[in-house]
């Protein structure tokens, strides 16, 4: 089974005419895509949106028709990947450092559904991944004091550019500061006392957010999880 093009024909159906979807960013959306253009062929309409400059180029380079974020204040659905999530849908979207604008999109959105495969899904998060913060470049030597403060023995990082050189800079110009937590401690808690620091933008942890998750198992089945 082609577990991407599976998992892009469900999420796919949960969409319905004149809708107004979301997409983030994920392998399975190049075949996202591809069903998006099939079914508006055969007459479906639907308004798109994303955050992500991968995302934007698939669906143009498809004849599909892509919004700017700044012209939508609400969405019908959002759809997208993740590094990690919980049995509460609570996620990590940390890899691609565009969480911000991710969250901007699934705060808009009146439904919002996880596609990956089960090598996504843990019962609780774990350190596979780092919680990302986005930072302003006037703060980033305040903004690590402030979380270590808050957080005894989190460690803190700035993601570098590939030459190790500096900095990575968002679409924002912004930095981004990888926390490891030793153990996790509260989410909601903690996902609160980072916003609460000046300097600090968004995190990438994704709570009480997502409704449902679209995964594809080992064993080549798709399978729901919804959020208990």
């Amino acid at each position: 089974m082609n577990k991407k093009l599976e998992i892009a024909r469900t999420v796919v159906s949960c969409i319905n005419n004149n809708d107004r979807v979301g997409l983030g960013a994920s392998g399975c959306m190049s075949y996202i895509a591809d069903f998006l253009v099939e079914k508006m062929a055969n007459g479906m309409h639907v308004k798109l949106v994303t955050a992500s400059f991968v995302t934007r180029q698939l669906l143009l380079q498809r004849g599909l028709a892509v919004q700017s974020i700044a012209d939508v204040d609400n969405l019908d659905i959002y759809i997208d990947g993740c590094d990690q999530f919980d049995s509460q849908l609570n996620a990590l979207k940390s890899g691609g450092g565009i969480h911000t604008r991710e969250k901007l999109l699934a705060s808009m959105a009146s439904f919002i559904i996880l596609i990956g495969d089960d090598s996504k899904y843990t019962e609780s998060l774990d350190d596979k991944f780092p919680l990302v913060v986005e930072v302003l470049p006037e703060a980033w030597r305040y903004v690590p004091r402030k979380i270590q403060a808050s957080f005894p023995g989190v460690k803190t990082a700035f993601r570098e550019n590939d030459k190790k050189e500096w900095m990575v800079v968002t679409d924002h110009g912004n930095y981004l500061l990888d926390l490891w937590f030793p153990e996790w401690p509260n989410l909601q808690q903690t996902n609160q006392t980072l916003k609460n620091i000046t300097g600090v933008v968004e995190t990438s942890l994704f709570i009480n957010l997502a409704h449902k998750a679209i995964i594809a198992t080992k064993d080549d089945k798709i399978i729901f999880v919804e959020k208990k």
